[in-house]
């Protein structure tokens, strides 16, 4: 079977409750249930959650909540494989043999189907272990500074301070979208950001990180003039 993942733990603490507060109108939960619902890929779409309101809502938004997470995969410092992992195993437990997996953020209201379903297409083709989702640099990395401790400007490459901007290579990071993967590749804790891995290159654009308060600002301001413009 193909599994959707959807990690909600209760306990988020700079942001309280972000996984089911209100985005644009809606639980920026609902986000990604629709996302993975609307691909038509999944045998099952399930939250991953420790916390009842939270259940209820993924519930009401069309996932399922076949579980509640053990506390002990509940904390600050548990980290996506080891939920991902544990909810193979509970379906393996149930007689349900899990193939692939796909866990999708909780808060990734941009996360769009085509790349849900690019990233599946890849990692069927490739043999890869994931095929997860990234984005550009908005400038390059080479290029870095730093502040020393009397506030002076280093910078962290300075081999590459009179390289013309487009002569230097490009860099990517995790876009904290999804993360496509083999099912023996969760449960042996295979490494992501290796060459076991593919990448699915988002536009900057649907790309935010939510981890503050201002963060959330720039994505709900983000996300509304990406409505409004059209794809």
């Amino acid at each position: 079977m193909k599994l959707c993942v959807i990690p909600a733990r209760g306990g988020s603490q700079r942001i309280p409750r972000k996984n089911i507060r209100p985005f644009c109108g809606r639980p920026i939960l609902a986000y990604s249930i629709a996302a993975a619902l609307e691909t038509g890929l999944f045998d099952r779409v399930m939250v991953s959650t420790d916390d009842a309101e939270i259940a209820a809502v993924a519930r009401a938004h069309g996932a399922e909540v076949p579980f509640l997470r053990p506390a002990e995969l509940a904390d600050a410092h548990t980290g996506t494989n080891a939920v991902v992992k544990q909810a193979i195993l509970w379906h393996r437990d149930a007689g349900l043999e899990v193939d692939y997996a796909c866990c999708i953020y909780a808060t990734a209201p941009f996360v769009q189907p085509r790349y849900l379903r690019e990233g599946h297409g890849r990692l069927l083709e490739s043999g890869k272990a994931f095929v997860f989702s990234v984005t550009s640099f908005p400038f390059p990395i080479q290029r870095a500074i730093r502040l020393n401790p009397c506030g002076e400007v280093e910078a962290l490459h300075p081999e590459y301070r009179a390289t013309r901007s487009q002569d230097l290579e490009p860099a990517y990071h995790d876009a904290a979208q999804f993360y496509w993967g083999r099912a023996t590749a969760f449960l042996e804790d295979a490494v992501l950001f290796s060459p076991a891995s593919l990448a699915v290159i988002l536009p900057r654009h649907l790309v935010q990180d939510i981890d503050t308060e201002e963060d959330w600002r720039r994505a709900e301001l983000m996300y509304r003039a990406w409505r409004e413009g059209g794809e």
